[in-house]
């Protein structure tokens, strides 16, 4: 009898142990309020600023909040479900509550921030009738608040008027300066910084945190290449001993890796100005300049081939890389700094190993924000304002860098982002940071973004790599290896006339993208279509003719 109660009596013990030990959290099951945030940012971050917000809120109103995510994958889809989301909603309501028909110019007009809305509203087209229905509506999409991603999505967004202003300016006039020069910390945070927008002038979006774009490596898996030195540019993934060794995400599935590749492109176009500034001493600088960009680009874009040709693979999602390379699958691969940051951290801690690197290439990276704003038609519209606040608050702002258990701190992961508010980067706060030698604001003084030069390309540049590099992937790869293979036997002669074609990138020059290629990516669904079709196919039986030149043909 004895024994058997002792066996029950430890199994009671067993099962109750999980409960008895879990942490301590706040019951949700029925909250005061509720929030819905659409965001790409990773579950710690998700996790950190749900549990940060509540607290914050219950101080503030005295009531309790549920943060409620949806979590569709990156900034390109979260953009692409906006936008159906806030088309669909608007045909009801044109349909429906004015009676009106609805038309292909209807559609694109509603959200076409381009047409000229000066005039008299009876003389309106009805794309712009259209357009003005929608912006003086309180049209939702079902979500309240858009939490992370780069600018470019949110700007495109703002410019079709999803976002909203969520009155910050306005209630934190001292949050915010105009303009400020890199190399010092500023007193707030500015809208123009270093070529770089951190906020929308009318409260639209507002940075919360700052964004880099590094290389992160495997030392054990270089070593095992025979690669002695760790890479510190961009150009080192160059590297022909990294064939099939790097981890590369898709930009078409994430807006901050097209942005990335946009910094390959923008380095390549600041070295070539250097050069012919010094190669022609006392030349007019904008010619120059035309040169250099139209130079630079085509050189950007022979870089991201290769890296292209050496990548393993292009993954939809953007832990993957880091997770490759800190188990050796990959040597080296293309990151934002905070998941090579976080990984860095998190293999030290668990086990000590000091195996995966991660580093920022000087002069190869601009210094950018990820935004947050309030969406149009929030059915929780104070909620999603405070929310907004919270983010830019100095309890917000906390989380992003300082180290767990610290005074104001993450509870459970450590972020390892730079925080946007300047005040963050104070000498007697560096004792609770992740990072006290990093300063974004003096760090950006080494690479200023000219957005007159790739800005109005991004999605021609996402679109390019496309079809290119990824769709003609397999022919990419071929070609890449039988030159290769024809450097390591010594048939250099075979290798150079390959790579001469292989590297002609003439198809897709910085004029032709700004033009046909723009206008065919930015046209009609069926223009779109044979662009990519006859492009893709053009590269396809380049590859090939590269591989066949490379085998002695």
């Amino acid at each position: 009898m004895k024994q058997n109660i002792g066996i029950a009596l430890a199994f009671v013990i067993v099962i109750a142990l999980p409960f008895v030990f879990q942490p301590e959290r706040i019951s949700m099951e029925a909250p005061d309020d509720t929030v819905v945030v659409i965001t790409p940012h990773t579950e710690s971050i998700r996790q950190e600023f749900a549990a940060g917000f509540a607290e914050w809120y219950r101080e503030r109103t005295g009531r309790t909040v549920r943060v409620d995510y949806r979590v569709i994958g990156g900034t390109s889809e979260i953009a692409r479900f906006l936008n159906s989301e806030y088309t669909n909603a608007f045909r009801l309501h044109w349909t429906s509550r004015t009676g009106r028909e609805w038309s292909n110019e209807v559609q694109e007009g509603f959200n076409n921030h381009r047409l000229d809305l000066s005039g008299d509203p009876g003389d309106d087209s009805p794309a712009q009738a259209a357009r003005r229905a929608f912006l003086a509506s309180d049209l939702s999409c079902g979500i309240d608040v858009f939490f992370g991603g780069g600018t470019y999505d949110f700007i495109q967004n703002t410019n079709r008027g999803y976002l909203v202003d969520a009155g910050l300016l306005d209630r934190h006039p001292e949050w915010f300066m105009e303009t400020a020069e890199p190399g010092e910390i500023p007193p707030a945070i500015p809208r123009d910084f270093a070529g770089e927008t951190f906020y929308d002038a009318e409260g639209r979006w507002y940075g919360a945190v700052l964004s880099s774009y590094g290389i992160i490596y495997n030392r054990d898996s270089l070593r095992r290449l025979g690669i002695e030195e760790e890479p510190t540019r961009w150009a080192d993934l160059a590297d022909p001993r990294l064939f099939g060794q790097v981890a590369v995400c898709d930009p078409t599935k994430s807006g901050s890796m097209t942005q990335a590749f946009e910094m390959i492109i923008q380095q390549q176009m600041q070295e070539r100005l250097a050069e012919l500034k010094a190669e022609r001493s006392g030349a007019d600088v904008a010619e120059l300049e035309h040169t250099a960009v139209r130079e630079g680009w085509l050189r950007g874009f022979r870089l991201i081939q290769i890296i292209s040709a050496n990548a393993r693979y292009f993954t939809e999602t953007s832990q993957k890389p880091n997770i490759d390379v800190a188990v050796g699958d990959c040597a080296a691969g293309m990151s934002i700094d905070f998941y090579g940051r976080f990984q860095q951290e998190n293999i030290v801690e668990r086990s000590g190993d000091t195996r995966f690197g991660f580093h920022t290439p000087v002069g190869g990276t601009t210094i950018s924000a990820d935004p947050v704003g309030k969406l149009r038609g929030a059915r929780n519209p104070e909620v999603a304002r405070l929310f907004v606040e919270y983010v830019l608050s100095p309890e917000g702002q906390r989380l992003w860098n300082f180290r767990v258990g610290t005074p104001g701190g993450p509870r459970t992961y450590p972020l390892r982002r730079p925080p946007i508010h300047p005040a963050l980067y104070t000498p007697e706060l560096n004792q609770y940071r992740s990072d006290p030698d990093f300063v974004p604001y003096i760090a950006a003084q080494d690479f200023h973004y000219r957005s007159e030069w790739t800005a109005r390309l991004f999605s021609e540049i996402r679109a390019l790599i496309r079809i290119c590099f990824i769709d003609a992937r397999k022919e990419l790869v071929g070609a890449w290896a039988a030159i290769l293979r024809a450097e390591a036997e010594g048939r250099q002669l075979d290798a150079d006339r390959a790579r001469a074609v292989f590297t002609d990138l003439s198809r897709i020059s910085y004029d032709r993208t700004g033009t046909e290629i723009r206008d065919g990516i930015r046209g009609a669904p069926l223009d779109e279509v044979r662009l990519a079709r006859d492009l893709g196919n053009a590269f396809r039986s380049q590859y090939n003719e590269a591989r066949r030149l490379a085998n002695g043909g």
